[in-house]
């Protein structure tokens, strides 16, 4: 439950902040967040969930090392993956926020919320996640992991004129 906890707070957390940045710096930066957000996204997920997958294919290290799991836990691969992922997640609020300030949206309180539900959300997610974890192992990694990849892609092309990206790498 501990680290259900820390995981969903990292998220939530991420959830409120990004849109509150984008909010506050819409008058000075907003073309070039709104420019290089899915850029940034795209990249993230893909580095994350391409590591995901790798990781599902190839023999586990605490396998390998026969570490026990609360070295394992308490290692600092854990966290930095976990903030990667919550920042990689939430760049597209950023994005949010640039359009709550266009509509003049009460943003602590839109971002509380947004907060909240994703707290909650990922909260469920990881404690179902850590039962069936169990039963599916390696197949819920790599699931996970093209997961990632794929909302990365979904960003990108939702936020990209593909002919110009092609143009580019002519």
């Amino acid at each position: 439950m501990k680290h259900a906890l820390k995981i969903a707070l990292y998220f939530g957390f991420f959830q409120v902040l990004m849109p509150i940045i984008g909010w506050l710096v819409v008058t000075s930066f907003s073309s070039y967040i709104t420019e290089i957000d899915h850029w940034v996204a795209f990249v993230v997920l893909g580095f994350i969930g391409g590591k995901m997958i790798y990781g599902s294919l190839k023999k586990d290290k605490c396998e390998e090392e026969e570490l026990d799991a609360e070295k394992v836990e308490k290692g600092s691969v854990c966290t930095k993956t976990l903030l990667m992922l919550a920042v990689a997640t939430s760049i597209d609020a950023l994005a949010v926020g640039v359009s709550f300030s266009f509509l003049n949206v009460a943003i602590f309180k839109s971002s509380v919320i947004i907060g909240c539900i994703t707290f909650l959300i990922s909260l469920f997610g990881v404690i179902c996640g850590k039962k069936s974890g169990v039963l599916f192992q390696k197949k819920a990694e790599m699931l996970g992991g093209t997961i990632l990849t794929l909302i990365g892609l979904k960003i990108f092309i939702e936020h990209t004129n593909i002919v110009t990206v092609f143009k580019v790498f002519k």
